[in-house]
C-alpha cells in the first residue's frame, strides 16, 4: 500500500505515534488510507453543507474497510466575488487547489483520495490535481440547488444579477427585486442552472471520475447522501484495483466530454478548465477542434439562463446517463470509454430518457449545432468563445461600432450613465489572465446589458471570461489578450467589428495600416498594478486559449 510509506516498519515508530495522537488504531492503520478532500465553508452557499457528505463518503469507506483521514481545501464563491476585487482572485484560486491537493496527498502519501467540490474552480482544481497525482481517486460533489420562486414565477440566481439592470431603467419594482434576493436562492447546493459549477460537476461524471447522478441529484435530496456512501465504497475498489485517473481521463474520455459540452450548452468556462484538465493528464487539447465537435453535436438540452429548465428537470428526465444514452444512438460518443464503476456503454444500457422535452431528440433539438463555439478572425486570431446556445437568433450575426472600457468597473459605469445604445459592441479589455490579472466574469455587465433590455441589439466582447449566468451575445476568452499585445488593445470607439457566430468569425474591420499606426504609437500595458500571489500568477499564467494554466517554464 502507498500509505506503507509513513506507518509500516521500525523506521515509522514516530509516525505511528502520530496517529495513535489522533485516535486511530492499529487496526485502522493496517486497512487503506483514504484521503478525503471536503472543501467544506460557511461562505458558499454551495459548500454549506459538504461536512454532511463528508460523513456520508467516509461511513462508506469504513463500511468497504478503508480508514478515511478528512482535510480542507479552500474555495471561492464567484456570485459572492463578483465585480470587486474578489473576483481577480477566482480563477487563480484552481491552480492554488490544485498544488494544496498535490501537497497533501504527496506529504502525506494516501492510498486513494475522495474529492468533495461543489461550485466554479474548486471542482477543475480537484480534477487538475487527481490526474497529476495519479493515485485512485473519486469525485462525490454536494449537488446542485434547487430553483426558486419570486413574483409568481420560477427563478435563479440569473434573475438577481439581471435585476440591477431591470430596477435601475424602470422595468422592476424595488419591491420585485426584494422577492428575488429573498427567494432566488432558496437553500444549499450550486446555483440551479447550467452555470459553471454546474457544468464542472457535470463533467466530472461525464468524464468517469464520478458514479453516475453527480451532475445532477439535488443537493437536498437524500439520494445525495447515499451517493456520497456509495462514492466512499466505490474508491476502495479503485484502490484494490489500481485504477488511476489517466486510466479513466483518456483522449476518447475529453472526446467524449466536448460532445456532451456541446449537447447540454455548457458554461463558457469549459473552455478553460477542459485544455487545463488535458494538461494534466498529458493529454494535446486543441481549441481549433472544437467548432469540428460543435458542428456535428446537436444542442439537446437548454437549462437556465439560455432555458426555463434547471439540473432538477435534468435529472428526473433521466440525468447525464440518458443524455449520453441520446448521443450514443446518434454515434456521438465512444460508449467504451472507462468510468470509475465500468464503461460508459454499461451505463447507457441502464440508462432511461424519462421527459423528451427535457432531453430532446435531434429532430427536435434546440439547434442542430452544439451551445459553444469557437471564434476566429484579426481580433482572437487564437480564438475566442461564445455560448451560442445562449444568444438570441437576432444577435447570431452582427456589425456594430464599438464601445471601449478598460476594466468591467468602467463599462458598468458606461452602461448605467447611457454611453452604450442599440447595435453597439461593448469592448471589455485588460480583464484577461494577465491583465486583470485573473480573467475576471464579467457577469454584471452582461446581467446589467440583459436586465436594460440591450441584450437583443449589443454585443459584448471582452479577454476576460463570463459565468456560466451570463447569456446573449457575450464573446469572452479573446486570445491573445490586450495585455499580451492582442489587437483587443489597440480597438477604439466607432471602430467597427463583425461578429459571424454561425461562421466562426470575428473581425475588427479596420484596415491593416491603420492598425500598424496604432501600434507604433503605443505599447498595452495593464492598468492594474498587483502584489503578492496575483503577481506571480500574472507572471506564470499562459494565455485563455491554453486554458490559463500555470507555465512552469
Amino acid at each position: 500500500m502507498r500509505s506503507d510509506l509513513m506507518k509500516t516498519g521500525v523506521d515509522r515508530i514516530p509516525h505511528r505515534s502520530l496517529f495513535r495522537a489522533l485516535g486511530l488504531t492499529d487496526e485502522e492503520l493496517e486497512r487503506p488510507i483514504i484521503g478525503v478532500v471536503s472543501a467544506k465553508n460557511e461562505i458558499i452557499p454551495g459548500h454549506m453543507h459538504l461536512d454532511k457528505i463528508a460523513d456520508a463518503v467516509k461511513a462508506g469507506i469504513r463500511m468497504a474497510g478503508g480508514t478515511p483521514v478528512e482535510f480542507p481545501a479552500i474555495g471561492v464563491c464567484d456570485g459572492i466575488a463578483m465585480n470587486h476585487e474578489g473576483m481577480f482572485y477566482s480563477l487563480p484560486s484552481r491552480e492554488h487547489i490544485a498544488d494544496s491537493v498535490e501537497i497533501m496527498a504527496t506529504a502525506h502519501p494516501f492510498d486513494g483520495l475522495v474529492l468533495i467540490p461543489n461550485c466554479d474552480k474548486i471542482v477543475p482544481g480537484m480534477l487538475m490535481a487527481a490526474l497529476r497525482l495519479n493515485i485512485p481517486a473519486i469525485f462525490c460533489s454536494g449537488g446542485p440547488m434547487m430553483p426558486g420562486h419570486a413574483n409568481g414565477r420560477q427563478v435563479a440566481l440569473t434573475d438577481a444579477f439581471e435585476a440591477p439592470g431591470a430596477v435601475r431603467t424602470g422595468k422592476m419594482t424595488a419591491e420585485q427585486a426584494q422577492d428575488i434576493v429573498e427567494h432566488a436562492c432558496p437553500g444549499c447546493g450550486s446555483c440551479a442552472g447550467m452555470f459553471t459549477a454546474n457544468s464542472m460537476n457535470c463533467m466530472t461524471e461525464i468524464l468517469g471520475m464520478a458514479l453516475p447522478g453527480n451532475g445532477t441529484i439535488p443537493a437536498v435530496e437524500s439520494q445525495r447522501i447515499l451517493l456520497a456512501k456509495h462514492t466512499g465504497m466505490k474508491i476502495m475498489d479503485l484502490v484494490r484495483d489500481d485504477v488511476r485517473p489517466r486510466d479513466i481521463v483518456t483522449e476518447k474520455a475529453i472526446r467524449n466530454g466536448l460532445a456532451a459540452d456541446m449537447a447540454l450548452g455548457c458554461s463558457t468556462n469549459t473552455m478553460l478548465h477542459l485544455p487545463a484538465i488535458a494538461h494534466e493528464a498529458g493529454i494535446p487539447f486543441d481549441l481549433n477542434g472544437v467548432n469540428a465537435v460543435s458542428d456535428r453535436v446537436p444542442h439537446l438540452v437548454k437549462l437556465n439562463p439560455a432555458g426555463v429548465h434547471c439540473l432538477v428537470d435534468l435529472n428526473n428526465a433521466g440525468g447525464l446517463s440518458a443524455v449520453m444514452k441520446r448521443l450514443d444512438s446518434l454515434g456521438l460518443i465512444d460508449p467504451s470509454a472507462r468510468t470509475v464503476d465500468g464503461t460508459w456503454a454499461e451505463r447507457i444500457q441502464k440508462a432511461v430518457i424519462f421527459d423528451v422535452s427535457v432531453i430532446r431528440d435531434r429532430e427536435h433539438a434546440y439547434s442542430q449545432t452544439g451551445g459553444l463555439a469557437i471564434l476566429y478572425g484579426n481580433l482572437a486570431p487564437d480564438g475566442a468563445v461564445v455560448k451560442k446556445g445562449a444568444v438570441l437568433p437576432e444577435m447570431m450575426v452582427h456589425t456594430g461600432p464599438a464601445r471601449c472600457f478598460d476594466s468591467e468597473e468602467d463599462c458598468c459605469e458606461g452602461l448605467y450613465s447611457g454611453k452604450v445604445v442599440p447595435g453597439d459592441v461593448v469592448v471589455i479589455r485588460f480583464e484577461g489572465p494577465k491583465g486583470g490579472p485573473g480573467m475576471r466574469e464579467m457577469l454584471s455587465p452582461t446581467a446589467a446589458l440583459a436586465g436594460m433590455g440591450l441584450d437583443s441589439t449589443c454585443a459584448l466582447v471582452t479577454d476576460g471570461r463570463f459565468s456560466g449566468v451570463s447569456r446573449g451575445a457575450s464573446i469572452g476568452h479573446v486570445s491573445p489578450e490586450a495585455a499580451a499585445g492582442g489587437l483587443m488593445a489597440y480597438v477604439k470607439d466607432g471602430d467597427l467589428i463583425a461578429i459571424d457566430i454561425p461562421g466562426h468569425s470575428i473581425q475588427l474591420l479596420v484596415d491593416e495600416d491603420e492598425i500598424a499606426r496604432r501600434k507604433e504609437a503605443h505599447s498595452p500595458q495593464p492598468p492594474k498594478q498587483v502584489a503578492g500571489y496575483l503577481k506571480r500568477y500574472r507572471a506564470m499564467v499562459s494565455s485563455a486559449n491554453l486554458g490559463a494554466i500555470l507555465r512552469t517554464d
